[in-house]
């Protein structure tokens, strides 16, 4: 009895640190990045390329993602208000007949952009994938990133933390019933944040410098 109530104490207390470290990153995250994203486009500085972060271009049941159509909206948006010159489309493309870069470039070719002012990153995995291969891939040490508010603060704070100048530019986000899901899974991902900072947790795949005119 004794020790199964030593087994519950301790449960409680890494429960409570668990919690409670959770809190603190998105906390932190937060009030670290609350000036540098918006979805004001006149709040956004000139810059010459933006990263776009992937997602996929449709549901498991087939139907639109909300996600990814809010953010071919605003890296266009961004681009033909002449608050960037290049997008670099970072995504997965490690499955068949999945290829989020190249859904987000074909997207954003209908939308009036160039293809050759469409740069494709394969590798971009992760966020941290992304926002780095930004940098050491094409070379850029700033830009403006591309995607939903919640996903922008933890992207901005990553590139930050890497010596890169970053703001983010928030898409549309989804309503709160459809992203329930996503928004949770958010809370861990920016505690997971941490642990790759004091790990060194670095990108996994590195590649040819791609040169941006």
């Amino acid at each position: 009895m004794k020790i199964f109530k030593k087994i519950l104490i301790i449960g409680l207390i890494l429960a409570v640190v668990s919690a409670f470290f959770v809190w603190g990153s998105n906390f932190k995250i937060e009030k670290d990045t609350k000036d540098f994203v918006t979805s004001d486009l006149s709040k956004i500085p000139n810059e010459k390329v933006g990263l776009v972060l992937g997602t996929g271009k449709t549901l498991a049941n087939g139907t639109p993602n909300l996600y990814f159509t809010y953010r071919m909206d605003a890296a266009a948006e961004l681009y033909h208000a002449g608050k960037i010159k290049y997008l670099i489309v970072s995504g997965d493309n490690s499955r068949k007949n999945y290829n989020e870069p190249e859904d987000m470039k074909l997207a954003l070719i209908e939308k009036g952009i160039p293809e050759h002012h469409i740069f494709e990153d394969f590798a971009g995995f992760r966020t941290l994938d992304s926002v780095v291969r930004a940098k050491e891939i094409f070379g850029q040490s700033s830009y403006i990133i591309i995607s939903q508010r919640f996903h922008n603060e933890r992207a901005v704070f990553l590139a930050q933390q890497n010596g890169i100048d970053a703001f983010g530019y928030n898409a549309k986000d989804v309503n709160r019933a459809a992203g329930f899901k996503t928004n949770l899974r958010e809370k861990f991902a920016r505690a997971k944040v941490y642990l790759d900072l004091w790990f060194g947790i670095e990108p996994k795949f590195g590649g040819e410098k791609i040169s941006i005119f």
